[in-house]
């Protein structure tokens, strides 16, 4: 039977274009509220075309100690070049990179998937401590 989490694929950002990069601070204070960034293609730039296009990143927090993550936060990126005249004929492009704050009492994993349309969906994972 095929398993859902083993679509996922991951690797090093710095040589892999399609992981996402999550920028966090490595320790927080409780119940503070901080900012979470999950960007594509930091070192190595991910093309954004009609024909080849990061479609979405979603971030998750799995606090340490719980059963399942929450969601936190998902972008969809919907302009990558096509109009009516076809495609990549468009000004207007979509950079993929979501921005959010949120607040835990927990220490927990940060979790960023990412749909490339061609090369499938994408996932890193970074830890959080609590001060």
């Amino acid at each position: 039977m095929d398993e859902f989490k083993n679509l996922f694929q991951t690797g090093d950002w710095k040589t892999e274009k399609h992981v996402p990069i999550i920028e966090a601070p490595d320790e927080v204070k409780k119940g503070e509220f901080f900012r979470v960034t999950a960007t594509i293609g930091k070192e190595v730039a991910h093309p954004n075309k009609t024909e080849h296009h990061i479609s979405w990143i979603a971030l998750y927090f799995h606090p340490q100690g719980e059963k399942f993550p929450y969601e936190i936060g998902k972008a969809d990126f919907s302009a990558h070049g096509a109009s009516t005249q076809g495609p990549d004929t468009s000004s207007v492009y979509t950079h993929h990179e979501v921005s959010l704050s949120f607040k835990t009492d927990k220490p927990g994993t940060i979790f960023a998937s990412s749909l490339c349309n061609i090369h499938g969906l994408w996932q890193s994972s970074k830890k959080i401590k609590i001060k």
